[in-house]
């Protein structure tokens, strides 16, 4: 560990200021390993990206009722190595590339108990205020939430995060081979939510957004995906219509909602076939309309999902053997003291930015 460099962070507060400043731990714990608690690592943080709840926290300074009240460290999207271990640690070793899965669990309430740890009553969930991110060179974290990324690039590592968040959404909707499916939203979860739904033999695919740069990266990701540009001033029943001709005549099966957005979730309601489900994974206002009467007579399923849990091993694997490749999805890459301006540019459509990462280290 000779020649680390001072930990930094990147800092967002309630003013909605954007920062980089010195952070725990410091070097000097790191290389004593003093702040270590039983169980937990120092990872050396290679890379990180940048999410949507990120730039929310820092923009909107709030997501429903998580509210940044003090200086706060974003980012839960990282990758890096280990740099220093517990004595009691022994499932990683020094040297060890992990990416960090950026949950602390309770290990005692019924839906930990249960193994559905994502509504574990007592969760750390970090960068959710008041729990600091992972956008720092150096962060201490249970060894239980490192996974093991072999040879796998950081890049990768960093996004398997997000990957999570579609292997989640992909089980918990029942998808299933031959599905026509609609995916509204071509942001990055969208577009990781579309790679997945092509490896598991959705077809046809759909997917919309009122971006067409972002449907054009969709149609280069995916070739065989269908490309759909709502029109604002359409009725939910209207856009549902022109997705319908758009998708080839078929009413789809299973809707995938990435976009939280009332007006995107209600088409989809009106698009899907009788039996059908709209599965939303966008995070949304506290509070929307949806046609309820179209829900009630068609048997259509309206399901929701929070984070993901259990789905780490399966996201490496599927990344390690080539099922799912998640390199083009990386637009942008900012150095760690270049933090603002790789926010300013994930934050801004104009920059056609789809995942923007951070380097806290040269790997």
């Amino acid at each position: 560990m000779d020649n680390l460099e001072p930990n930094i962070a990147v800092f967002t507060n309630p003013e909605h200021e954007l920062w980089i400043a010195q952070c725990d731990p410091t070097v000097d714990e790191v290389i004593s390993g003093s702040t270590l608690k039983p169980g937990e690592v120092t990872v050396g943080i290679k890379s990180t990206g940048i999410c949507g709840s990120d730039v929310h926290f820092w923009q909107e300074g709030c997501i429903g009722p998580m509210i940044v009240g003090d200086d706060h460290i974003l980012g839960h999207e990282s990758a890096g190595i280990v740099l220093a271990t517990h004595p009691l640690v022994t499932q990683l070793k020094i040297g060890d590339r992990v990416a960090i899965e950026p949950n602390v669990i309770c290990h005692d309430c019924e839906p930990c108990l249960s193994g559905r740890y994502n509504g574990c009553e007592n969760v750390k969930f970090l960068s959710t205020p008041p729990i600091d991110g992972l956008l720092r060179r150096y962060v201490n974290h249970p060894a239980l939430w490192c996974h093991k990324i072999g040879e796998m690039s950081y890049e990768n590592g960093a996004l398997l995060e997000p990957l999570c968040v579609a292997l989640a959404g992909i089980q918990r909707s029942g998808l299933r081979i031959g599905d026509p499916v609609l995916i509204c939203g071509a942001g990055p979860i969208g577009l990781v939510t579309l790679l997945c739904c092509e490896a598991a033999g959705a077809t046809p695919i759909l997917i919309t957004d009122i971006d067409v740069g972002r449907l054009d990266f969709a149609k280069q990701l995916v070739p065989k995906v269908k490309v759909f540009q709502p029109v604002r001033d359409q009725s939910a029943e209207e856009s549902a219509n022109r997705m319908i001709e758009a998708i080839g005549g078929l009413r789809p099966t299973l809707a995938i909602d990435c976009t939280g957005v009332e007006s995107s979730i209600n088409a989809a309601v009106w698009s899907v076939k009788f039996g059908g489900k709209v599965f939303v994974i966008g995070v949304g206002k506290n509070e929307m309309k949806v046609p309820f009467m179209r829900l009630s007579t068609q048997e259509i399923d309206l399901q929701y999902q929070y984070r993901y849990c259990n789905t780490w091993p399966r996201a490496i694997r599927l990344v390690q053997d080539g099922t799912i490749k998640l390199e083009k999805l990386v637009t942008h890459r900012f150095n760690i003291d270049e933090a603002v301006q790789a926010f300013k540019t994930a934050a801004d459509p104009r920059t056609g930015a789809i995942k923007v990462q951070i380097k806290s280290h040269d790997e």
